[in-house]
């Protein structure tokens, strides 16, 4: 009988919080779920742990690191179920997360990806950055969420308890359909890490599928496990990959005005860095930019055959116009949207 939900924990050095957040999240498991461990070669004694601690869990080794795209696809390669889903190992969570999403699953096939609220682990009456309750993106490729605008995060008071489409659902704990993550292709490895769901999520509503978040399921996310907020490759890697998920999926109409309109925020993104003496952050946007054009046409060539029809639903604003100019820092859903 095919398993209906594997919950699979990407593990990169992350021993401590398996040893953490694992008993209660076997605890919350129902029976219909296995949880799963993929190690992505990790050079601490996670696997050591994992093997001495709980021999009966199903625990994969990939070779190497491949980032948590690329780990994440070679391992659920390997898994047969009707759901995934990609849970981070520095998550905790609570009693009845799982039931509330598989409800709206199996209620709607054309729902392909939904994901919980995210609160903060160390302040947990607020939303959590890497997802708070619901991710969206304007047109110019900045991501924002549902409690989150750049680094203002909200406390949780139930403003955004009410369950909607999203353009993007978190990676940290993100539900999804087998078929139609192995549909669109996966993850895309070339990302290594960071906005890799946002790529697979607007690959996925180009597809005509629906994404949602569910806030009666939550989740406390400690977030910065592996790559903490101030670290340059984290840097290099969200400007690359934030230009690389828009040469993939914007209209071709949109690609040269959005790209030069981005180079400008970007150079004046650096020049912020500078002032502020983040010498390293500074030339990770450059280091970021040559590697774009460097990939240009590897990227472009990962259209061919798409349609482009999540575009209508892109914020068409600026959130960096309403941020700073126009002081919204709340998810508005006539402004932002």
């Amino acid at each position: 009988m095919k398993l209906k939900l594997a919950i699979v924990i990407l593990n990169y050095n992350g021993r401590s919080f398996l040893e953490k957040f694992l008993p209660s999240l076997l605890s919350h498991t129902p029976d219909y779920a296995e949880v799963i461990v993929a190690d992505n070669a990790s050079t601490d004694d996670s696997v050591a742990f994992m093997k001495a601690n709980y021999p009966q869990m199903r625990l994969i080794l990939n070779d190497r690191n491949y980032g948590f795209a690329g780990g994440y696809n070679v391992a659920l390669e390997q898994i047969e179920a009707e759901y995934f889903c990609l849970l981070n190992s520095d998550i905790e969570v609570a009693d009845g997360w799982v039931q509330p999403v598989m409800e709206v699953m199996d209620a709607d096939a054309r729902i392909a990806a939904v994901q919980p609220k995210l609160r903060s682990y160390a302040d947990r009456e607020k939303f959590e950055y890497a997802g708070a309750s619901g991710g969206f993106i304007d047109q110019y490729g900045y991501p924002f969420c549902r409690g989150r605008m750049f680094d203002t995060v909200e406390t949780d008071n139930g403003q955004y308890d009410t369950p909607m489409d999203i353009f993007w659902a978190t990676g940290a704990a993100l539900f999804i359909r087998s078929d139609v993550y192995r549909k669109v292709g996966g993850l895309d490895a070339d990302f290594f890490a960071h906005m890799e769901e946002i790529d697979l999520c607007w690959r996925i509503r180009n597809a005509g599928y629906r994404i949602v978040v569910e806030p009666r399921s939550v989740v406390y996310h400690v977030g910065g496990g592996t790559l903490p907020k101030n670290n340059s490759f984290k840097t290099f890697l969200n400007f690359r990959n934030n230009h690389f998920l828009l040469i993939k999926n914007l209209p071709a109409r949109r690609l040269f005005p959005t790209f030069w309109a981005r180079l400008f925020l970007d150079n004046l993104a650096a020049f912020v860095f500078l002032l502020q003496r983040h010498g390293r952050d500074f030339l990770s946007v450059y280091k970021a930019q040559f590697a774009v054009l460097s990939q240009y046409k590897k990227m472009k060539a990962k259209r061919k055959g798409m349609r482009f029809e999540a575009y209508k639903d892109v914020c068409h604003t600026s959130i960096l116009f309403q941020y700073h100019i126009r002081r919204k820092h709340r998810f508005d859903g006539q402004s932002f949207h």
